[in-house]
């Protein structure tokens, strides 16, 4: 079950906008009285590339990410910087010879480059993750927000691949990757050791993320319009940087930024 278009509709409405594939979902809304923009990947058995038909990120859905932040921006230039909200349940980009031939790797970037350049100019951006946040599909989705927010729910995991991929590559069983996951945080999938990296602004609890009862969407709300207001000004990432494993992170800016000094 792909949950981002139940919570989507949730916290947006179902005035979708048109203009985009059936597999990328926009509404326009509003947070903490700010006009805002939501958008979620969803799945569309119907999907013209068999390998995006259950929520991955590939050709469609990457331009057409591009496409909506992008319009944002051009239509806010000289007014009001809407904030824009990615809701995340995304299992992977997707994997294909016509998705490679195509250019995949162009589409996932230019929705990375949308995203950068709406947090740039201004935007608030705020990832929600409510389910799978996997590899190159939350890189291009969600992953350049200023503030990550995820539902403390075992169901929502965040990786650069899924288990069983990860343990051929690593030439290991499953149950060896997990035991390694759990003294290397960067391995592991839960979401404890994703927010010992920093990334994560806050978890979440909600009584029933599969189906959200009034409740559960108007403390996630609350919680988006939160760190809207922690976002203010603040246009880069570096609110990631104090997570209690990024320590040689910090170490190795503070050496770049004295040796920039020096020279």
């Amino acid at each position: 079950m792909n949950r981002a278009p139940t919570w989507l509709a949730a916290l947006a409405g179902a005035r979708l906008l048109p203009g985009y594939p059936a597999s990328l979902q926009v509404v326009d809304g509003e947070l903490d009285n700010r006009p805002t923009r939501f958008i979620a990947v969803v799945p569309d058995p119907h999907n013209s590339f068999p390998r995006a038909r259950a929520g991955e990120v590939g050709l469609l859905e990457g331009w057409g990410l591009a496409k909506a932040v992008g319009e944002a921006v051009a239509q806010d230039r000289d007014g009001e910087k809407r904030a824009i909200v990615a809701v995340i349940d995304v299992p992977s980009q997707a994997y294909g010879r016509r998705e490679e031939a195509l250019g995949i790797h162009q589409a996932l970037a230019g929705a990375v480059q949308a995203y950068a350049q709406a947090r740039l100019a201004g935007h608030a951006v705020i990832g929600l993750l409510v389910g799978k946040a996997m590899s190159g599909a939350f890189l291009a989705h969600g992953y350049q927000a200023q503030r990550l927010i995820a539902l403390d729910d075992s169901g929502v995991l965040v990786h650069a691949m899924g288990k069983a991929a990860a343990a051929r590559i690593t030439l290991r069983s499953v149950e060896q990757l997990e035991a390694l996951a759990a003294e290397v945080p960067p391995m592991a999938y839960d979401l404890a050791s994703y927010a010992s990296l920093g990334l994560l602004w806050r978890r979440q609890q909600v009584t029933d993320a599969d189906a959200p009862s009034d409740a559960d969407v108007a403390q996630v709300r609350d919680c988006l319009a939160a760190a809207l207001r922690d976002i203010g000004d603040c246009r880069d990432l570096r609110s990631r940087l104090g997570g209690e494993h990024r320590s040689a992170s910090r170490d190795v800016r503070a050496r770049l930024r004295s040796q920039w000094q020096e020279a």
